[in-house]
């Protein structure tokens, strides 16, 4: 049998995913992160992003997170994300309305504070469309 740390996958509203994992890959604000079964203790911060986690049968869960912060423990990985969704759970048509909506505000140059949200709602809406490609893909194999 291969060797596992639990992920657990929270957010503000629920829990997102609790279950053992073989690997797990998350966007931090450095880069892309592999945490495995005995990583070193870390905590740091998660870009809007992916999260794909790797159970001990091989499959694979793709996340989509807001951003949040990512701890790791000697048998635990912990991800509190800001949002977070299984890309499964993901509604296209919402997902690309709010994209062109975020695009409306940044290309009309609004307010400062709504620019900003804008820019954080279409990081979100990007990690959730990636999120959909990859299982549109895994999928097709």
């Amino acid at each position: 049998m291969a060797s596992t740390i639990r992920c657990d996958i929270v957010s503000a509203e629920a829990e997102i995913f609790q279950g053992e994992a073989t690997l797990v890959v998350a966007t931090g604000e450095m880069g892309e992160l592999g945490i495995a079964p005995r990583h070193a203790p870390l905590i740091t911060r998660l870009k809007p992003g992916k999260v794909v986690v790797t159970q001990a049968d091989g499959s694979q869960l793709d996340f989509a997170i807001g951003g949040g912060i990512l701890e790791v423990q000697p048998q635990l990985v912990t991800i509190l994300a800001d949002t977070a969704i299984r890309a499964d759970d993901i509604d296209e048509a919402k997902v690309r309305a709010a994209k062109e909506e975020a695009e409306r505000v940044l290309a009309g140059r609004g307010e400062a504070m709504e620019v900003a949200e804008a820019q954080q709602k279409l990081a979100e809406v990007m990690a959730q469309l990636s999120a959909l490609e990859r299982l549109r893909k895994n999928l097709k194999h």
